[in-house]
């Protein structure tokens, strides 16, 4: 079973990069492998029923994701659950945010450090080593896979250790925002709000997803405030300047940039040539100077990639006995190097953004309620779909069980009042950029 084992461990590892991390942690880790049949179909363990159809539902096209970017083809993924468990009772929801968000291998010394990102790196060593004292905020920003994620980890894990009684609070946007809804329809903003502004350190990643949504943009400018008056430290990490943010109140705006703002860039040859060997010598795989050269002169603006492509080349050393040489890194890189055309963004991950943005639910956006924040969350849901899937209006009027003319009318609605509007022309910016992450 070793190598089924090490195949779904690399699988996690890649979930875990392209996840919230109480997702990761609640759904993911806990899966146990069961069996690897004919070459295509690997069958996974969940602990109980209710965890089960909450994978299979949602994350089963992340999981073959995960296990085409280790194996380097497609594969099934099929789910059971073990008959001892088979009564468990089901758990209650869980408090996502509650859940350890440090990723152990996210440390100071495995980061690589190169002139696209040195400055950053400096900069959260600095406020690491001196919470509160250093640079607060940190606003560290760049493209997606270039080490963000890694930085705001190592900031926490180095607090933690020098700090075993600080309350750390590390969160993505995305789960802020959820969690702000929440707390607004159920009536339990007190809580929410003691558990962000009791913190002696915050960190959130992602802080685009603040664009448009009014009511959390609201709570954010206070706990901010209420953490920075009292002198805790916060650091955000963004895909872009604040500047850039064009939905982002100027208040907010104006303390992202209090601090310091570090960005970073694209790493060069040399950086990604080190990045290469050090994912190698995390995974004791032996990596000949030319394959580590061959794939950093091929990858060159994501480190993930760079990850990926060591990973897989690691598979085919532990799944057919292929050691690495040129030959077998072409093959790996290849499906990245084909691949030029953007993620697909699926319907749902637009309703999504859009709901979040309004603060409603994504079920009402499909729905039939008819209220002033819904119809233009459906609006501009409906306009938004067009611009980036260029779906006829037939199509989508029937994925919200509308007619022809109904699209119509939002698509013409939503023209008139980008025309009228900034803020409205802003906030489609901001969601698109979003849903494109």
């Amino acid at each position: 079973m070793d190598s089924i084992n090490d195949v779904l461990d690399a699988a996690k590892l890649y979930c875990r990069d392209h996840t919230a991390d109480a997702t990761y942690e609640y759904y993911i880790t806990g899966l146990e492998p069961v069996s690897f049949e004919n070459s295509n179909c690997i069958t996974l363990a969940v602990r109980n029923d209710f965890i089960c159809k909450i994978v299979s539902d949602r994350y089963t096209t992340l999981l073959k994701e995960a296990f085409k970017s280790v194996l380097g083809f497609e594969v099934e993924v099929i789910f059971t659950v073990p008959k001892a468990e088979k009564k468990e009772e089901a758990p209650k929801p869980v408090q996502e945010a509650s859940l350890p968000s440090g990723r152990y291998d996210f440390t100071f010394e495995n980061f690589i450090k190169g002139p696209s990102n040195q400055f950053a790196y400096a900069a959260a060593q600095a406020v690491a080593a001196n919470p509160s004292g250093a640079y607060n905020p940190l606003f560290i920003y760049g493209p997606s896979g270039l080490g963000k994620t890694h930085l705001l980890n190592a900031i926490e894990i180095e607090i933690k250790k020098n700090h075993p009684d600080y309350n750390i609070v590390y969160v993505d946007c995305e789960l802020f925002t959820n969690e702000t809804i929440t707390a607004i329809k159920t009536a339990t903003t007190e809580n929410f709000r003691q558990k962000y502004r009791l913190a002696d350190v915050l960190l959130i990643d992602d802080i685009q997803f603040l664009a448009g949504k009014e009511s959390t943009q609201e709570e954010f400018f206070h706990t901010f405030n209420t953490l920075h008056n009292a002198g805790k430290q916060i650091v955000l990490a963004c895909d872009r300047p604040a500047k850039e943010i064009k939905s982002l109140e100027e208040r907010l705006r104006t303390r992202f940039e209090w601090g310091l703002t570090a960005d970073i860039q694209p790493p060069d040859f040399e950086t990604r040539v080190a990045i290469v060997r050090r994912k190698a010598e995390l995974l004791n795989l032996d990596l000949p100077n030319d394959v580590a050269e061959y794939i950093a002169n091929h990858l060159k603006q994501n480190i993930r990639q760079l990850e990926g492509a060591v990973k897989k080349m690691n598979a085919y050393y532990m799944l057919e006995g292929i050691s690495p040489c040129v030959g077998v890194a072409i093959t790996a890189i290849k499906d990245t190097l084909n691949d030029t055309q953007p993620v697909p963004i699926t319907i749902e991950k637009i309703i999504n953004e859009v709901a979040r943005t309004y603060n409603v639910l994504p079920s009402d956006i499909r729905g039939k309620k008819r209220s002033s924040s819904v119809s233009s969350a459906r609006q501009m849901t409906m306009y938004i779909i067009r611009e980036i899937t260029g779906m006829s209006m037939e199509a989508i009027g029937a994925e919200f069980q509308r007619d022809h003319s109904t699209v119509v009318y939002s698509l013409k609605t939503m023209d008139e009042a980008i025309q009228r509007d900034r803020h409205i022309k802003e906030t489609v910016d901001d969601i698109v950029k979003n849903v494109r992450t």
